[in-house]
């Protein structure tokens, strides 16, 4: 079994930048891709970044691209979604989630086991 915390939620202005992190607990985090998932409000959950954990390569939804950062820590057991730009459309719950031993493909929701609660992140205009 996983667990995982969000944290690094927020209110920012727009063009500013926040930091989200996860923080994993239980067993062999090290070897799960993880992923960030965002859902806003009357929206479907929407895949936003993923990073594998063999080579740390990284996956990304066109609209975050060049200002969204994923990246991973293993030997602390936390991932991070380093956020700059933010545009009001950014706003949503954010979520990390873990695939587990049998991952498929890192775009789909479906393909994570094990999910944290979310953190509200909110940009204004």
């Amino acid at each position: 079994q996983v667990q995982l915390v969000e944290s690094g939620g927020g209110l920012v202005q727009a063009g500013g930048s926040l930091r989200l992190s996860c923080v994993a607990s239980g067993r062999t985090f090290s070897r799960y891709v993880m992923g960030w998932f965002r859902q806003a409000p009357g929206k479907e959950r929407a895949f936003v970044a993923a990073v594998t954990w063999s080579d740390y390569t990284t996956y990304y939804a066109d609209s975050v691209k060049g200002r969204f950062t994923i990246f991973r820590d293993n030997a602390k057991n936390t991932v991070y979604l380093q956020m700059n730009s933010l545009k009001p459309e950014d706003t949503a719950v954010y979520s990390c989630a873990a695939q587990g031993e049998h991952g498929g493909s890192v775009y789909f929701p479906t393909e994570y086991r094990y999910w944290g609660q979310g953190t509200q992140v909110t940009v204004s205009s």
